[in-house]
């Protein structure tokens, strides 16, 4: 059986003789060779870069281009529309897998939506010193993760209410994510807090989660339902809108029992400042015994959405409307 080569996230490319790009995320997909005509260049400046579409390929021409030249500059070869791959150019990658050129790095993006070049792709799998980057649609769970390493990558800190207000604002839209984490990263200086990002990005955080939250402390019944299936209707998941509440509330509970200025709270707790006023002001309205039961209502809820019942939909609004009546009682 021949060996697999490895299977690699696009962040962690680096050169090699046969890179196989392989997903249906176009966006990462693009990340991935950016950065690896980066490292190329630090290594050598005087690459020479030849893009090929594998769909309209003519016969020969990838042994052409792989030749070595006068001058044996390096050479890097970005392969496109794998998934369109012509029988000549599936031919001549096979025959270039056999013995690949030193000094060459071969790219061939393939998005595996079919089964086209399925050979070509069982023989990069198994070519010595090949890599695969894989670059499928992230999954929720996964774009936090995603923003943190977005956030390094910048120098930049962000408060975990600031990264799940990015989520939930963009999370439809990876490209999106990232422009979104960029642009607020370069634009603001200091931590971003969720409060950065919900005044940044008015518009697209106006129906998250958190929106969502405020109505329901507000005990604006009404209100927290047409936000709550307006956010639910643009592609919000009713896991992270009931990891809101948690968090909300968990700062609640926090705040209830510290003593001091708003500041000396914040320093004890962690918190920022104007998350333990805001907090405080909450707190006015809603008395410990309805604080617990809220708590409670939360974690029957998470259990619900993540499985426990088998509409997560439903489970959630009957969250909102169980806090939100209590609220305005």
């Amino acid at each position: 059986m021949a060996a697999s080569i490895p299977k690699i996230g696009w962040e962690q490319i680096s050169p090699a003789p046969v890179v196989l790009v392989f997903g249906k995320e176009s966006y990462l997909a693009g990340r991935a060779l950016q950065r690896l005509r980066a490292l190329l260049l630090l290594e050598d400046p005087e690459l020479e870069v030849h893009d090929v579409d594998a769909g309209q390929y003519s016969d020969g021409a990838l042994e052409l281009i792989a030749s070595p030249s006068l001058f044996d500059e390096p050479r890097l070869i970005r392969v496109e529309n794998g998934v369109k791959a012509t029988d000549a150019f599936i031919a001549d990658a096979l025959r270039y897998l056999a013995a690949p050129v030193d000094g060459t790095t071969l790219v061939i993006r393939h998005d595996g939506s079919t089964v086209r070049g399925k050979k070509m792709l069982d023989a990069i799998r198994s070519t010595p010193g090949a890599i695969e980057v894989v670059c499928q649609p992230l999954k929720r769970d996964e774009l936090v993760p995603f923003v943190r390493a977005e956030l390094r990558l910048l120098e930049r800190d962000a408060t975990p209410g600031a990264i799940a207000a990015l989520v939930d604002a963009f999370a439809s839209d990876i490209a999106e994510l990232a422009n979104a984490v960029r642009q607020v990263a370069q634009d603001t200086d200091g931590t971003v807090t969720e409060q950065v990002v919900r005044t940044y990005y008015a518009g697209r955080v106006e129906t998250t989660a958190f929106a969502v939250v405020d109505a329901v402390i507000a005990g604006d019944v009404a209100r927290a339902l047409v936000t709550l299936r307006q956010a639910i209707a643009t592609g919000a998941d009713p896991v992270p809108i009931v990891a809101a509440f948690a968090m909300r509330y968990r700062q609640l509970a926090k705040v209830s029992g510290a003593g001091g200025g708003d500041g000396q709270a914040a320093r004890q707790l962690g918190m920022q400042d104007w998350q333990v006023r805001n907090a405080r002001r909450d707190l006015r309205g809603l008395s410990d015994a309805l604080l617990c039961d809220a708590i409670e209502a939360i974690a029957h809820a998470d259990a619900a959405v993540k499985g426990a019942e088998r509409d997560p939909q439903h489970a959630v609004e009957r969250l909102v409307r169980q806090l939100a009546t209590r609220q305005a009682a």
